[in-house]
């Protein structure tokens, strides 16, 4: 593949991630028991669930613009729970790739979402490498900053439990009517309003929402 040639789609996810070819060729086998990531008090009243992919820049800029304030005002403080959801849009072994180094050594779910607000701020720069090369070298020298030896990276990359939970977390959303990413359900309900995207929008959403509890 020629650099510059990772181009990943809009919005749409690839539902059958688990027959993608593997980022890089043999390894050790990780593993992570839960499927998705969960933050956040268990008794807050309202639960958000984010549908999103490490590839997909609509993503990228939401947790660019919007995460700090979901993080400090709703979900520090207890009014929210959130649950991060794992989908693939092209590359979609690209986006396993970066969702298997987010979870590298059984991470806990905040350190996980702290490794992946990193991940969707150097998407860019991962996608630009063009090469499947390119990003492995990339996903290793990030993994290098978390204290992450090339041989404990390389064993979650080469793991095909991460395609098969990312084809679970598919069938589940297709089941819902997620059909893009970013997609979000509040208390189980999926909710298309664009408006949420942004942070005066996300806010006003998220106070009216709350308001009603």
């Amino acid at each position: 593949m020629r650099r510059g040639t990772f181009l990943p789609s809009r919005r749409s996810f690839v539902c059958a991630a688990v027959g993608l070819p593997p980022l890089v060729l043999a390894g050790e086998a990780w593993s992570q028991a839960s499927d998705e990531m969960t933050v956040g008090s268990a008794s807050a009243p309202l639960h958000i669930i984010e549908y999103a992919s490490l590839t997909c820049p609509h993503c990228a800029q939401f947790h660019a613009q919007n995460w700090e304030t979901l993080r400090t005002r709703y979900i520090e403080t207890g009014r929210v729970r959130f649950t991060l959801r794992e989908m693939a849009t092209q590359p979609a072994s690209v986006a396993v790739g970066m969702f298997q180094l987010a979870r590298c050594e059984n991470a806990a779910p905040e350190e996980y979402l702290r490794r992946v607000k990193i991940l969707f701020e150097r998407q860019a720069a991962i996608l630009g490498t063009g090469t499947m090369g390119g990003v492995r070298n990339a996903l290793v020298a990030t993994g290098a900053e978390w204290g992450l030896s090339e041989a404990q990276v390389m064993a979650c990359l080469t793991d095909p439990a991460g395609a098969a939970r990312v084809r679970r977390s598919s069938e589940q959303a297709a089941q819902l009517g997620v059909n893009h990413t970013p997609s979000f359900l509040f208390n189980g309900v999926l909710d298309e309003d664009h408006d949420f995207l942004t942070p005066e929008g996300m806010v006003r959403i998220l106070e009216a929402r709350l308001a009603r509890r």
